[in-house]
C-alpha cells in the first residue's frame, strides 16, 4: 500500500519531470529533445524518468492534456448566462491573462508547440477537445455579442483568430503583460473592432 507521503513524494517528481522538461522542449524542440537531458536537467537517472514516462512523447502529450484541461477549468466558472456576451467574453480573456501569467512557461509551450506537430492522422490527441472547447465557447460569445449589437456583424471566425493573434501579442510579448484588467480589454477591443455604432 502506498503512503501519502509516498504518493506526495510521486507527485513532485513527475511535476519535476515536467518542468524539467518544459525548459528542455522549449531549448531544443520536442524533435532534437531527448529523455538523457530531460533526465539530467531534472537531476534524475534516466531510469527514474522512465519509471514515470515511456518516452519523450508522453511526456509532451502529458504537458499538453495536463495544460489545456486546467486552462479550461480555469476559465469554466466564468462561463455564465448574463445580460452581456462581451462582458463575459472580456472576463475570460482576463482570467486566461492572469492564469499565463501564474505560469508563463508552460502557457507559451500550449500555445505554441502544437503549432510545431505535424498534422495527425487519425484519432484527435485527448488535449484537444479543451482546446476545442475554449475556442467553441469564444466563438459563441462573439455571435452572441453580434446578435445583441455588442459586436459588429462580421465573420465570427475570423474575428476569433484576429482577437486571438492580438491577445497572444498582448499576453506574452506586452512590456505591460502583467497588468492585463478587464479595462485595458475593453480598450484593446475598441481599438481593434469598432464595438459600437
Amino acid at each position: 500500500m502506498i503512503t501519502e507521503r509516498k504518493k506526495t513524494e510521486r507527485e513532485a517528481r513527475k511535476k519535476l519531470i515536467i518542468q524539467s522538461a518544459l525548459s528542455v522542449f522549449k531549448e531544443k524542440g520536442l524533435e532534437h529533445a531527448t529523455m538523457d537531458e530531460i533526465a539530467q536537467k531534472a537531476d534524475f537517472g534516466k531510469a527514474t524518468l522512465y519509471y514515470y514516462f515511456k518516452s519523450k512523447d508522453e511526456i509532451f502529450n502529458t504537458i499538453l492534456f495536463d495544460g489545456w484541461q486546467s486552462l479550461w477549468e480555469g476559465i469554466e466558472e466564468y462561463i455564465v448566462q448574463t445580460e452581456s456576451p462581451r462582458q463575459t467574453f472580456i472576463v475570460i480573456l482576463k482570467k486566461l491573462a492572469e492564469m499565463v501569467n501564474e505560469n508563463r512557461a508552460l502557457y507559451e509551450f500550449l500555445f505554441f508547440a502544437p503549432q510545431s506537430l505535424p498534422a495527425s492522422e487519425g484519432q484527435e490527441p485527448g488535449w484537444k477537445q479543451f482546446q476545442v472547447r475554449l475556442y467553441n465557447t469564444l466563438l459563441q460569445l462573439i455571435e452572441e455579442a453580434m446578435d445583441k449589437n455588442e459586436f459588429p456583424k462580421m465573420d465570427s471566425h475570423l474575428v476569433l483568430k484576429a482577437l486571438g493573434g492580438v491577445f497572444h501579442g498582448m499576453i506574452f510579448w506586452g512590456a505591460d503583460r502583467e497588468k492585463i484588467t478587464e479595462n485595458a480589454i475593453e480598450i484593446f477591443l475598441e481599438k481593434f473592432i469598432k464595438t459600437h455604432d
